[in-house]
């Protein structure tokens, strides 16, 4: 019963979140949408419930083959690949670099603040 539950509660935020992206429409797919609104739900109770750990803990065991689709995709479109490689591999290294500065920008400024409550 648990487990029913918890995919419930994560199916129910992914509906909601594809509501809000197609009422709205907005260029935010409604799964991460969704992802926002259980994140919010969860900062206002305060903790996971059991059931919602049990499932994501779950989901999370078998990640890995989610991966499976795009890497057949990768090698059955390997030579479309070819043609666009420069256009990927700048969109690639420029996307991590920024992902990386924000990450750190973010981490500093957290330790800052946490540091001057201490």
């Amino acid at each position: 019963m648990p487990l029913i539950m918890g995919m419930s509660v994560l199916l129910a935020c992914q509906f909601l979140g594809e509501l809000v992206a197609r009422g709205l429409v907005l260029p935010v797919p409604g799964p991460v949408i969704g992802m926002v609104i259980l994140l919010a739900g969860l900062m206002i109770r305060g903790k996971v419930p059991d059931s919602l750990r049990m499932t994501g803990e779950g989901l999370l065991r078998y990640l890995t083959l989610l991966f499976v689709p795009a890497g057949v995709g990768l090698m059955g479109h390997f030579e479309l690949i070819g043609l666009d490689l420069w256009p990927i591999l700048v969109t690639l290294v420029v996307s991590t670099a920024v992902t990386l500065a924000v990450t750190g920008w973010l981490l500093e400024r957290l330790n800052r603040r946490q540091g001057g409550r201490s």
